[in-house]
């Protein structure tokens, strides 16, 4: 039912649309929501789950070898 639904040019009519519909200057605002979103979803599934969460660049993971 669903196969084939997300090509390219399908993709750029609902994007036409969603700029129709919000217009320029709010697009990187709700794109930006949608990003913070998914993430903090990711971040609670993988609390749920018991995962370590992933080092970034700016907050590395202590080194366990290391006793400080």
């Amino acid at each position: 039912m669903f196969e084939g639904l997300f090509q390219p040019m399908h993709l750029l009519v609902i994007f036409f649309i969603a700029l129709l519909v919000f217009g320029p200057k709010k697009l990187p605002e709700l794109g930006k929501g949608i990003g913070e979103g998914i993430r903090a979803l990711k971040d609670g599934m993988r609390e749920a789950s018991g995962e370590q969460p992933k080092t970034t660049p700016n907050n590395p993971a202590p080194n366990p070898e290391s006793k400080a």
